[in-house]
């Protein structure tokens, strides 16, 4: 269900949110350490503080809260209780803010390092949560989606970019340590989302550590596509809008046609072109993925 309308009859005007108060950070550069990468292996997760210094995330939440295109085609996506979250999904990186931080140099030589291969730009989207009606996640793998596309492999990994506060009153991400090293959990259908086998889940519960991941705008999380997450609803005043960096590596090409991309060179560019971008949102003739072609989502 298409939720242009519902967008702005929920946010009338998303550009009037209050913009965050953005510390000064120092942004973080270069390949991650070794114990970075050893607690991704272990944990299924590494939180890395500040990726996007204050001025790059201010333009990037300038870019997202203005931005027609992706309002226009922000898909709605229903928990079990009825509340909704926007979001707006794309394979293609785009010559804008938002293709400027996925592919640049900070961001994939960190997701080649913690993948140990090549990779592809799988896709990108902007997952928005409004005060007080934004929706919640269902416990999930992304691979539970991932595995229907035609991927053997769960070497894939997302990263997910805080533009305003993740607090736990506003719906932060969750996640299971370890979980990734279950490997691919039963999905099925729970409200217009796909989710991961309750019984299992619970299970898994009693046995890892939940993680509140609370970030500050700027600060990202790198998760392993087999690793548990969810999130609650935001039950508060704030707005809770992340984008999230999808990516697939080389050696597992899908071997089958999805509504996502089969292996594409990604071009990598200096960390610098993110505050050369600007605040450019999506580009003219973007391509956005529209939920009749999302085949995962009808997956049992």
């Amino acid at each position: 269900m298409w939720c242009g309308l519902f967008w702005y009859h929920q946010c009338p005007n998303p550009a009037q949110f209050p913009t965050p108060n953005l510390k000064k950070k120092t942004m973080t550069t270069g390949p991650m350490s070794d114990l970075q990468v050893k607690a991704f292996q272990q944990d299924g997760f590494v939180v890395i503080r500040g990726l996007l210094d204050a001025e790059e995330t201010l333009l990037t939440l300038t870019a997202a809260r203005q931005d027609e295109a992706i309002r226009e085609h922000s898909m709605q996506v229903i928990d079990t209780k009825g509340r909704s979250t926007n979001l707006s999904l794309w394979n293609h990186p785009g010559d804008d803010i938002y293709g400027a931080i996925c592919r640049s140099r900070r961001v994939v030589d960190s997701m080649e390092q913690l993948l140990g291969d090549e990779v592809y730009h799988y896709h990108s989207k902007l997952s928005a949560k409004q005060p007080k009606v934004g929706g919640a996640w269902e416990w999930h793998q992304d691979y539970g989606y991932w595995y229907q596309n035609g991927c053997l492999f769960p070497d894939l990994a997302s990263v997910f970019i805080a533009l305003d506060p993740a607090t736990r009153e506003n719906g932060c991400l969750q996640l299971l340590k370890g979980s990734h090293r279950m490997g691919r959990i039963e999905h099925g259908r729970f409200g217009s989302q796909t989710g991961a086998d309750p019984e299992r889940v619970e299970a898994a519960m009693k046995r890892m550590e939940l993680v509140y991941c609370e970030m500050e705008p700027g600060d990202a999380v790198f998760f392993h596509g087999n690793t548990l997450h969810s999130s609650d609803p935001n039950v508060s005043d704030h707005p809770r809008w992340g984008l999230i960096c999808c990516y697939n590596t080389r050696s597992n090409d899908p071997y089958k046609e999805s509504h996502h991309p089969n292996y594409t060179p990604l071009l990598k560019l200096d960390d610098s072109s993110i505050q050369a971008m600007g605040a450019r949102g999506s580009e003219t003739g973007k391509s956005f993925l529209e939920a009749k072609r999302d085949k995962t989502q009808s997956a049992n």
